[in-house]
């Protein structure tokens, strides 16, 4: 890093206040994210995003489940029928 020279103390204050400013900036960006993180972790996101990624395996899946299950509810109903 190459190291400023500087004329005047005002120079050293307008950087002191520009280096000020990004901090509070990089703060304010940092409550931001943790506030953003909270609400997305309340029990509501958490459940909805587990459902989701459910439903979604699952209607990618229902035909395969369809096809194995279908012939033992058949079979069922049948022997229902029948009596035994």
């Amino acid at each position: 890093m190459e190291t400023k020279k500087y004329s005047s103390y005002a120079e050293i204050e307008r950087d002191l206040e520009i280096l000020k400013l990004e901090k509070e900036i990089n703060y304010q960006k940092l409550v931001l994210s943790f506030q953003r993180i909270k609400e997305s972790i309340t029990p509501h996101s958490i459940v909805s995003g587990v459902f989701s990624s459910y439903k979604e395996y699952f209607s990618k899946s229902y035909p395969k489940i369809l096809q194995s299950i279908l012939p033992y509810i058949i079979n069922w109903f049948i022997n229902k029928k029948r009596g035994k």
